[in-house]
């Protein structure tokens, strides 16, 4: 069996420069995510102090539970600035893809930080429901909307970011979900100041904590796809494979083709090719690999190439 590195082949250099290029980018880009997160956890830490005695002091369930949120978003922000700065580290021995799956792990955390989050905040709003106590509407909305100015100061400051990245997203979310909090308590507040009628506050609670569930739910979803070495839901493996087959000259057949993605942004794939006889094997690699970054967005592949039967395949062993 020939095994072809595309450093080998003039055609592959221009492709490892233009990966190269892209990869400078892609760190320009985390950079900036980085010291975005870093800005809006202090802004989220700071402020939640703040709302939390004024949930405590005017009585409202809905500055508290927007406070918890920001508590937990707070820890969860430091942990999405942390894990960019691990991403940096280089690969090493024990870590041949390096840390970039942290991020994954984080934004799988955050979504799980958001779920205890909000069932706390719907079984405190059920026994405040059954059990009112006095709020005041005045000093909750001056906090509320001191509240709703950081958050959207956060959000403005994360929606330039990745949104490809699930790390990114997570820390977006959690912004979301306290603006969304936030809102709630400006409602309750204007309601309590009109009609006196303090149910509103636990009952709107409620409804920003069942906004929250189900896009942490997705969050999750995407960040256990992606932990679980799926591939990306915007690539076909098999579509790929015969993709290559069709348009890569000297290519038969691919298979024993794997997909996965280590945080969302990064698309890696690993295949054998079989190839035509006397095809040039340094040529169908370095094709194989500017068709897949090109048509597929795939950043990084390892390209076996093989001549007649596969090496990996026991006789009377079909693919």
């Amino acid at each position: 069996m020939s095994h072809a590195h595309s450093h080998d082949h003039p055609e592959a250099g221009g492709q490892a420069r233009a990966v190269e290029d892209a990869h400078g980018h892609d760190h320009d880009l985390r950079g900036a995510d980085k010291n975005r997160v870093l800005l809006v956890a202090l802004l989220t830490g700071g402020f939640m102090i703040a709302e939390a005695a004024g949930g405590v002091l005017t009585g409202s369930l809905a500055l508290l539970a927007d406070a918890g949120h920001m508590l937990t978003d707070s820890i969860a922000l430091w942990l999405a600035w942390w894990a960019f700065r691990l991403a940096e580290r280089p690969a090493t021995g024990r870590h041949t893809y390096g840390l970039g799956r942290v991020k994954t792990l984080v934004a799988y955390t955050n979504g799980v930080g958001i779920f205890v989050i909000a069932i706390w905040i719907v079984y405190e709003a059920v026994t405040r429901v059954f059990n009112p106590g006095p709020v005041l509407g005045g000093p909750m909305l001056v906090v509320a909307l001191a509240g709703l100015g950081v958050n959207i100061a956060g959000l403005l400051i994360l929606r330039g970011g990745n949104r490809d990245s699930l790390n990114m997203r997570g820390a977006i979310l959690h912004v979301l979900g306290d603006l969304l909090g936030s809102v709630a308590a400006i409602a309750a507040a204007l309601v309590i100041l009109a009609t006196g009628w303090t149910p509103i506050d636990p009952i709107l609670s409620v409804v920003v904590a069942v906004l929250i569930l189900s896009t942490a739910w997705t969050l999750m979803r995407e960040a256990a796809h992606l932990l679980l070495e799926g591939a990306p839901a915007n690539l076909d493996r098999d579509g790929i494979a015969a993709d290559l087959a069709a348009n890569v000259e000297g290519v038969k057949e691919v298979n024993h083709i794997h997909v996965w993605s280590l945080d969302g942004e990064t698309t890696m794939a690993t295949l054998h090719a079989c190839l035509a006889d006397g095809a040039d094997p340094y040529a169908a690699v370095a094709a194989i690999k500017s068709r897949l970054a090109a048509k597929h967005g795939i950043d990084h592949a390892t390209v076996e190439p093989e001549f007649a039967a596969c090496a990996d395949q026991s006789p009377g062993h079909a693919h």
